[in-house]
């Protein structure tokens, strides 16, 4: 197969060759104009790669940087400038083009091009420099950003990236604007610059006459090189700009999947154009941004879906109880779909009594979600029925175990007689209940626990588990305390040390019951990422002025 010659090239530059590889053997036939840009005789050449002696160490992994993305990743042809040593030591720049062949399964097994002498081109020495200096710092500057958007799960993720100030100032822009399309318009949601935000721009149509919006409507990207560009051809943004030290401008349109979901501006102090290499390297990084962009907006739709099905499983508002004061929080995860598995729940039970559940079940997602649902309603359902809180726990395990899901769940369910104080607890794989005593001091309820929900022990042989309860007693004024895990894990710190910072921010928090479990959800407050959290206080207050009740916590 011959490559296609070009007349006008071969007149411009002497040398000139054709190479083709074996990419299976690693064999490498050069004709004699390619001998001749390597500065090889044919004698010195067996026909192998060992023509890499003329390429300096980090030419060819820059060369292996550029073409490897083209083999792995299905284009079919590929450019390089690269530089080599000839044989008196001398360097010369070379340029090659290839075209890759591939077998039906798409994976390349030759290559074929042209080699090219290429430093009449790039003869002056001080321009060589500056293109090694620009390559570098752009390339920097890519990989920067690149390696901050591989970390984005949030829009706010990908705009921080943009802000970041070492990537802004190799990049040479006074100001880098992200903007979204929404509904027909661009929504301009952030900006890194020097006081350069326009807040009559935050929202511009895409049929008006403005940068971003004619990238949107072309899919192409824009340069204007001029402030008289600006003036002529975006009187509505000009007047905008006028008094910014702005001279030109870039604007590229993020594209995912064919479509545009955004667009990426940059504003420069300098006149001119932008020459190749800047404009490759800037539509690569409007690639990353791009991905980064789709993939945070994809995660935040998965998350506010995954948190709108779990609230709309979750109680819509709690009962009254009289002789209970109740409190109840939660916070979902802020990761895209990390969110779902944790509910509570508050059942009015006759003969004065109410029932506490809190649970947790295992995963993040939507499945998470749609199972804690399934698991609130049946527990729900048990203790209506009036099962004794261990047959009920035992009835869930069986349910979960049962539903054809590989998911488990952790809970405490708590039996409290509002007339006595008297508590019934089981608990299955979860976190022991707290009690702030009535001089507020704060204590762990030691109780028996067993497995997780949905796990069997084989002794019933269909899921089935014993689950031992726990008696105890509350006296008036103290306030029981169960929770998910959530509220007292951190990275990088023991489950312990959490407890210990709970049952601390328990014992100094206010005596208000709602005021405290406010301190309590702010310890996780609105943070991105982590766990979910559900949170329930119960605080005894007897309708009767006179209790002759126990006077302490603990086992009757």
């Amino acid at each position: 197969m011959a490559w296609p010659a070009d007349p006008g090239l071969t007149l411009a530059y002497n040398r000139m060759g054709s190479f083709d590889i074996d990419l299976h053997t690693r064999a490498m036939h050069l004709d004699p104009g390619a001998l001749e840009v390597f500065d090889l005789r044919p004698d010195e050449y067996q026909g192998d790669m060992a023509v890499a002696n003329r390429v300096p160490p980090e030419e060819l992994e820059r060369l292996d940087t550029l073409i490897r993305p083209s083999v792995k990743g299905g284009k079919d042809v590929y450019g390089a400038y690269f530089q080599i040593h000839c044989r008196d030591g001398s360097p010369r720049w070379l340029h090659t083009q290839g075209h890759l062949l591939r077998d039906a399964e798409g994976v390349a097994y030759r290559v074929i091009g042209v080699v090219r002498d290429a430093t009449r081109e790039l003869e002056d020495a001080a321009k060589r420099i500056e293109l090694v200096e620009t390559r570098r710092r752009l390339t920097g500057m890519v990989r920067r950003v690149t390696a901050l958007l591989a970390r984005a799960t949030t829009v706010n993720d990908v705009t921080d990236a943009l802000r970041d100030t070492e990537a802004l100032s190799n990049l040479g822009a006074v100001s880098v604007m992200l903007g979204i399309v929404e509904k027909g318009r661009v929504h301009l949601v952030g900006e890194g610059s020097i006081g350069l935000y326009v807040p009559e721009l935050r929202y511009t149509r895409i049929d008006g006459q403005f940068p971003m919006s004619e990238v949107v409507r072309t899919l192409r990207p824009r340069y204007i090189t001029s402030r008289e560009e600006f003036r002529r051809c975006f009187p509505p943004l000009w007047e905008h700009i006028e008094h910014l030290p702005v001279a030109s401008g870039a604007y590229l349109p993020l594209i995912a999947q064919g479509r545009p979901i955004g667009v990426l501006g940059m504003l420069y102090p300098r006149h001119g154009g932008f020459t190749g290499e800047e404009r490759n390297l800037l539509i690569t990084l409007s690639s990353s941004i791009a991905q980064s962009l789709q993939r945070a907006m994809l995660f935040e739709q998965e998350h506010d879906l995954a948190e709108s099905l779990q609230q709309a499983m979750l109680p819509h508002r709690i009962p009254d109880v009289p002789g209970a004061e109740i409190a109840v929080r939660y916070r979902a995860a802020k990761a895209g779909r990390d969110v779902g598995g944790d509910w509570y729940d508050v059942v009015p039970l006759p003969g004065d009594r109410v029932g506490l559940m809190i649970g947790d079940v295992q995963g993040h997602d939507t499945d998470a979600a749609a199972v804690m649902g399934q698991l609130r309603m049946v527990l729900w359902a048990y203790v209506s029925e009036e099962h004794s809180p261990a047959t009920a726990m035992a009835r869930a395990s069986t349910f979960l175990h049962e539903l054809d899901t590989e998911r488990f769940a952790t809970c405490t369910y708590a039996e409290v007689d509002l007339s006595t104080g008297a508590l019934q607890i089981v608990r299955a794989g979860h976190l022991e209940p707290m009690v702030r005593c009535g001089d507020g001091t704060c204590v762990t309820l030691t109780t028996e626990g067993g497995l997780p929900l949905g796990i069997a022990d084989g002794a019933g042989g269909r899921g089935a588990v014993d689950y031992p309860m726990t008696r105890a007693n509350l006296v008036p004024g103290e306030t029981l305390l169960i929770y998910t895990d959530g509220l007292v894990e951190r990275p990088g710190a023991s489950l312990d040390a959490g407890l210990d910072r709970l049952a601390r921010a328990v014992q100094d928090g206010p005596d208000d019951i709602q005021e405290l479990a406010d301190g309590l959800g702010d310890m996780v407050g609105e943070r991105g990422g982590g766990d979910d959290m559900a949170l329930l206080l119960m605080r005894w207050v007897p309708r009767r002025a006179a209790y002759d009740g126990p006077a302490t916590t603990g086992a009757p």
